[in-house]
């Protein structure tokens, strides 16, 4: 999967682990059971969520299966910056809602010698590619892409198909307002969608 441990051990840098996929697939569970192991380890660790996700908790990073991880809600990248230092381990959490700057703050992060661990979706419900989650990917030393289960056909799932009519981005939901779907049933439901 990834490499924890680097051959040249006068490399003081750091990398970017990237858990990206739709809604539904493990991102946040598989970023908790990144640091809570890292955090057994010994390790110093900081959690950081954008402070306008609230669905569950407004001081924890908690998964569907309510699995969760004490962070600090932020409201923007740069805020992470300031209060990363002395970490060896940074967690981020919904990184595709904050600003672009979030790839900047990532990358010197890990150039000062910190593990960085940042999960996301990486395209919105309409399907295209979300916020800052493509250059994460891009700059990123590992990728890991996690699936749902599709909800209509039981094949793999990588799309977020919202099922309310609201048009925002950003719009912070469960399964009342999103579910994950294959490529093939997310196409006919767009169609269905449009046709409406």
């Amino acid at each position: 999967m990834f490499l924890e441990n680097t051959v040249n051990h006068k490399e003081q840098f750091g990398w970017i682990e990237v858990i990206c996929g739709s809604m539904f697939s493990g991102k946040t569970e598989e970023l908790i059971r990144r640091l809570k192991r890292a955090q057994f380890a010994k390790q110093k660790i900081e959690i950081f969520k954008p402070e306008v996700d609230t669905r569950y908790h407004q001081d924890m990073v908690v998964s569907h299966d309510a699995n969760e991880i004490r962070s600090t809600p932020v409201p923007a990248a740069a805020n992470i910056a300031i209060l990363a230092q002395g970490c060896d381990v940074v967690g981020i959490d919904e990184a595709q809602f904050f600003d672009d700057e979030i790839v900047t703050v990532c990358n010197n992060l890990a150039n000062q010698g910190i593990r960085v661990i940042v999960a996301g979706l990486d395209m919105d419900f309409k399907g295209n590619p979300f916020g800052p989650m493509p250059a994460l990917m891009a700059t990123a030393e590992y990728v890991t892409k996690v699936h749902a289960v599709c909800t209509r056909t039981g094949n793999l799932a990588h799309f977020s198909f919202r099922k309310t009519a609201n048009d925002k981005l950003v719009l912070l939901g469960e399964t009342e307002e999103y579910e994950p779907l294959s490529r093939a049933a997310y196409f006919e439901a767009m169609q269905k969608t449009q046709e409406e």
